[in-house]
């Protein structure tokens, strides 16, 4: 029998670098990800979901703590969570929960590649993970750091060898109730090789087939790598689809809520010199779904959804008190009503590629870019300049900016005025924004009410 009566269990499945096309649910004719497919039909898919962060560290502080980069300080790789941080796993830990932590952490100092002291793991009783895993294994090398710190070899193909410890970890809770963070490397590339490793024999089954048309635009690595990433995006498919038959077969899966997401997306060295840390949504859309109790049924959640949001909803999900401090929104009234009020944009904070800024609503895009701070690692700016303005209604690959047409300029100032108030209510100071004139004509003049949309 279940454990109706218990609290529920809490997993995230997170994967690093997924695009949110990738998924059936979203377009993709591949086949790669039917377990995803037909579980968030079943359950609740979250349609319009987008990181606030698009770099690891710095996204997987605001997953861990609720808060925006900006307010822990973790606005760039490599800055370790502040000591004072209360995570997931506190909250959880306090409500009687067992907790664990399985794969890549990326929250603790540069210096640091493997193993991660005690003191750093923030609220987690066990672990198995690797600070910076993509240095520290292989496809077929998987290295990870036990409670004691002992490098601990696990066998198999990496997507596998994560998803059988973390198998193994969920059969040994018993009746306990626990809160189990199972954080992927894939299908993030792999740094020494500057390549997406699948298992062997995925890369042949998927080069060549359907290439998403911001990649087909513009190219980058697309061909070179498109093939690998495919494979691994399917391995994680069936890995998700390993995990859900295991809480069916120990009589947990209608007592366990499980979060599918991902940190960022990847653009393929298309927008920049490298794979994310752009406003567009190449790097910013994930794919995501709930499953479990409060989940199944509740349809397709069309509003803007940020990764802020998701720590409040874990929590309110598992019927425990959401802290006030937290800076997103839980998810349950829209689950449970879907005309539930909600924010009309979602919000973007970029570092380290450059220093910038993004909003976005259900038809437009804007961002912004403080070029004097690029390179000297600054969270902010107290001045930016308008960079990039997308109407996602006709240009949903962004190929096409309107910023600085006199066509747009409502526009562009009417989102100008929701992304100074997104980053008051994120806790930074306004800053004064240089508008974008290069005076171009010939375009149909945009309505007040379509601007506003």
């Amino acid at each position: 029998m279940g454990k109706s009566a218990k609290k529920p269990n809490v997993i995230v499945f997170f994967t690093d670098q997924q695009r949110w096309d990738t998924t059936g649910l979203h377009g993709n004719p591949m086949g790669l990800t039917p377990n995803l497919d037909r579980l968030a039909r079943e359950h609740t898919h979250v349609a319009r979901s987008f990181t606030c962060q698009p770099v690891c560290g710095p996204a997987r502080s605001c997953l861990q703590t609720g808060l925006y980069a900006t307010t822990t300080g973790c606005h760039s790789n490599a800055i370790p969570l502040p000591d004072d941080s209360r995570t997931l796993a506190h909250y959880f830990a306090d409500a009687g929960y067992n907790t664990g932590y399985i794969g890549k952490w990326h929250l603790h100092e540069r210096e640091t590649e493997g193993p991660v002291p005690a003191s750093a793991r923030f609220g987690y009783q066990y672990w198995l993970a690797s600070n910076v895993l993509e240095f520290t294994s292989d496809a077929y090398n998987t290295v990870l750091y036990d409670n004691d710190e002992q490098e601990v070899h696990l066998p198999g193909y990496r997507v596998d060898a994560v998803t059988d410890a973390a198998i193994r970890y969920v059969d040994a809770q018993g009746d306990d109730p626990f809160f189990l963070f199972i954080s992927y490397i894939e299908p993030h590339h792999q740094n020494h090789l500057d390549d997406y490793p699948p298992p062997d024999g995925y890369r042949e089954t998927y080069t060549g087939g359907w290439v998403p048309p911001d990649l087909a635009a513009l190219g980058g690595s697309t061909q070179q790598h498109l093939g690998g990433y495919y494979g691994m995006v399917k391995r994680l498919d069936e890995a998700y689809g390993r995990l859900h038959d295991a809480l069916k077969s120990l009589a947990m899966d209608e007592d366990t809520i499980v979060l599918f997401t991902s940190d960022h997306g990847c653009h393929f060295k298309t927008r920049n010199g490298e794979y994310k840390r752009s406003c567009h949504e190449s790097s910013i859309r994930v794919p995501t779904a709930f499953t479990g109790p409060g989940f199944r049924g509740g349809g397709q959640l069309k509003e803007l959804i940020s990764l802020i949001d998701l720590p409040p909803t874990l929590l309110d999900a598992a019927g425990l008190e959401v802290p006030e401090h937290m800076q997103g929104q839980s998810l349950m009234p829209l689950v449970r009503d879907n005309n539930a009020d909600w924010p009309e944009e979602v919000f973007v904070q970029i570092s380290e590629a450059q220093v910038g800024r993004a909003v976005r609503t259900q038809r437009w895009k804007y961002g912004v870019d403080a070029p004097e701070a690029h390179g000297k690692g600054l969270a902010g700016a107290d001045q930016y300049e308008e960079q990039y303005l997308y109407d996602l209604q006709v240009d949903p690959y962004e190929l096409n900016n309107l910023i600085g047409l006199e066509s747009h300029r409502e526009v562009a100032q009417i989102m100008k005025e929701r992304l100074l108030r997104r980053m008051e209510l994120a806790g930074e100071v306004p800053p004064s924004i240089i508008e974008a004139r290069e005076g171009r004509a010939g375009q149909r003049k945009v309505s007040i009410e379509e601007a506003r949309s």
